[in-house]
């Protein structure tokens, strides 16, 4: 198959470029390098430097002619979209709509892309469910809610097929420091180089680690399925900020210095994904525990 990966010079972008490689596939790469990092793609991808809000980039993947689309460029910090909600909304959503509407043009089979656990912000009954409203806490959130209803739209408009994965915390090799989702990658980075760590809040909040290669394998299987809508890609196991250090202390043999500081604007307080929908219908399980997710990723930044 012919495939374009958006973002695919980014931390799971390029996880996701490796595997369809290693599969067979020709990947078309499109990155604007802004957070991603060309030493991460592949050197068998053919990589284009462009930016998805470009108006050439319906010329640029019609010479490619993808037949799967998997978009995962975007704007994934929560403190940056609450500082700055005019560009969260501009690559988020504006982005995202200069991409279906070349899709639609296309005629490409299927649109795959990530959602977000912060859609559903503060919602008490846990685990979530695909099924909830969600009541995003952040603006980050909030675009990417908006995107699964654009998502819904150019389906029953315009008949595109497409995936939308609801990420719980993603994890491992070549992860940047942005975002509540690189909390694992921060203290990674920091204790390998002997710093402390910062914890926002007392540390008991909770998220559901998951490692980037079940999400690779997530992206997959859903690329493979005939199945439309929104999917956790989850553990459905939550862990407290406070055991990762307690993981990271047993891990490196370090007595690890913690700073306690005030919660940050926009962050949940606890957050678990149910994995029922994904297990029924694109048979998919997370297989790697948190702990040997840990020490790969610890190994990777400690290099």
């Amino acid at each position: 198959m012919r495939i374009v990966v958006t973002g695919g010079a980014g931390f799971i972008g390029s996880h996701l470029v490796d595997r369809l490689i290693k599969e067979g596939h020709a990947v078309q790469v499109i990155d604007n390098l802004y957070t991603g990092n060309k030493d991460f793609v592949n050197p068998k991808a053919e990589f284009v430097e462009l930016d998805i809000r470009s108006s050439e980039l319906y010329s640029t993947l019609e010479l490619f002619k993808p037949d799967y689309i998997f978009h995962q460029a975007a704007q994934t910090e929560v403190t940056t979209s609450m500082n700055n909600p005019m560009l969260d909304c501009d690559i988020n959503l504006m982005g995202l709509i200069n991409l279906l509407n070349v899709s639609v043009k296309l005629d490409i089979k299927k649109f795959l892309m990530p959602s977000s656990a912060a859609v559903y912000g503060n919602l008490t009954t846990l685990p979530l469910d695909e099924t909830m409203t969600g009541n995003p806490s952040s603006f980050y959130g909030l675009t990417k809610l908006t995107a699964e209803h654009y998502l819904r739209i150019y389906h029953e408009s315009y008949g595109l097929q497409y995936i939308c994965y609801r990420y719980s915390n993603v994890f491992g090799p070549r992860q940047g420091n942005g975002g509540e989702g690189g909390v694992i990658s921060i203290f990674s980075k920091a204790i390998s180089q002997d710093d402390s760590i910062v914890i926002y809040g007392d540390g008991e909040q909770t998220r559901d680690f998951i490692y980037i290669d079940d999400v690779v394998e997530a992206n997959i299987l859903g690329m493979q399925s005939q199945f439309n809508g929104i999917y956790n890609v989850s553990t459905n196991i939550p862990s407290s900020i406070n055991l990762l250090v307690d993981e990271f202390r047993s891990i490196s043999h370090k007595n690890i210095d913690v700073v306690y500081e005030k919660p940050r604007l926009g962050d949940i307080r606890d957050s678990v994904l149910a994995t029922e929908k994904s297990e029924r219908d694109l048979l998919f399980r997370a297989k790697c525990n948190l702990h040997d997710g840990l020490v790969k990723t610890y190994t990777y930044f400690n290099k």
